[in-house]
């Protein structure tokens, strides 16, 4: 039986497909808790779906549910909810994001905005929301999702970049204000992953971003799942404040 986080409380947001699923369900995969979200109910549905193939035999077990992460009050909401029902989540990874790829002389305003307010403002508001369960308890793991882009920019994505660089900043920033409490905070920094994203790609753009990666594949999403595992778990008691770069050896720090 995996245990590694064995009836703790977790929260996975854009947990649909991808990285945040892959999450999700290893999370329950060594015994978590854990609440996923979507932005529709069609979503939280498939997320149910997902995590009654991985429940069982010792696993624990898992929740969809809808959030748009913009929504402070929404987040409140259901953070109450999963308190009533399971206890305070003590696991959050903040996972949800979007594009608006464009350059910046024709980005419009709308495109800067969703970014920040969906891949970067969202993180404030979900951590605060749960930071007061978490420094009852003595004890929280706070994972933002960055991007291997948030280190060495990315033409085309400077509102992108820019988002997931703060993640990195905020990460830094919060882990020194709660460490005292038990609480660490730490990022992960994606490559290129095997996505929906990366299968729309042509064969030779795909070649041209094999050039840049030394391990000369792409990730997998079970990859930044076994790096939110390790940073949720006790093995990773001492560390905070820190960005894993899961990337291939394309950026090295």
């Amino acid at each position: 039986m995996n245990d590694l986080l064995k009836d703790q409380v977790c929260l996975v947001t854009g947990a649909t497909r991808g990285i945040g699923k892959a999450i999700a369900c290893a999370l329950i995969e060594q015994g978590g808790i854990v609440y996923g979200t979507a932005t529709s109910e069609n979503g939280a549905s498939a997320i149910a779906q997902n995590f009654k193939r991985v429940e069982g035999d010792g696993h624990g077990h898992g929740h969809g549910r809808v959030l748009d992460v913009t929504d402070a009050r929404g987040a409140g909401n259901l953070i109450t909810e999963i308190t009533e029902q399971s206890g305070a989540p003590l696991v959050l990874v903040n996972n949800a994001g979007i594009t608006r790829d464009n350059l910046v002389l024709r980005m419009k305003e709308s495109e800067w905005d969703e970014i920040m307010d969906t891949n970067l403002k969202s993180v404030y508001t979900l951590s605060k929301a749960c930071l007061r369960g978490m420094t009852k308890a003595r004890f929280g793991r706070i994972i933002n999702i960055s991007s291997v882009v948030g280190a060495t920019g990315s033409a085309g994505q400077a509102n992108y970049a820019a988002a997931k660089a703060g993640l990195i900043g905020f990460s830094k920033s919060l882990a020194r204000e709660v460490a005292s409490r038990n609480i660490t905070v730490n990022a992960i920094a994606p490559g290129f992953i095997q996505t929906d994203m990366t299968n729309a790609l042509s064969e030779d753009q795909r070649q041209a971003i094999m050039k840049n990666i030394p391990m000369a594949k792409l990730g997998s999403p079970e990859d930044i799942a076994a790096a939110a595992v390790f940073l949720a778990s006790s093995a990773a008691n001492y560390i905070t404040g820190t960005t894993l770069h899961v990337n291939g050896g394309m950026f090295m720090v």
